[in-house]
């Protein structure tokens, strides 16, 4: 099953892994050593970000390095800036709403 990028960062775990990766590239070992679940299950989650192009492996000897991919994540940013002009609008129009019924 291919999965999206919406699908991949609704996990909160996924989220965390990817902060982790946007500060500096890292194993899955490492990875792991900041989670309580399972190595299992934190390479569950890492192949989930993999397939979905949020970050890359790279080899290194016998090592993997995972990087957090910024320009995938570009994606969902321009996908969420059409709403962010809406919901700006709404909370202004919610500010003045209270500031009118004090």
């Amino acid at each position: 099953m291919r999965r999206d990028v919406f699908q991949a960062i609704a996990d909160p775990t996924r989220r965390a892994i990817l902060s982790l990766l946007a500060l500096h590239a890292m194993t899955p070992n490492a990875i792991a050593e900041h989670f309580d679940s399972s190595r299992q299950a934190i390479s569950k989650h890492i192949k989930i970000l993999t397939e979905c192009q949020l970050v890359k492996q790279e080899q290194s000897g016998r090592e993997i390095h995972y990087h957090f991919n910024a320009q995938k994540m570009k994606e969902v940013d321009t996908w969420m800036e059409q709403f962010r002009a809406v919901w700006e609008d709404r909370f202004n129009q919610l500010d003045d709403l209270l500031k009118n019924h004090k």
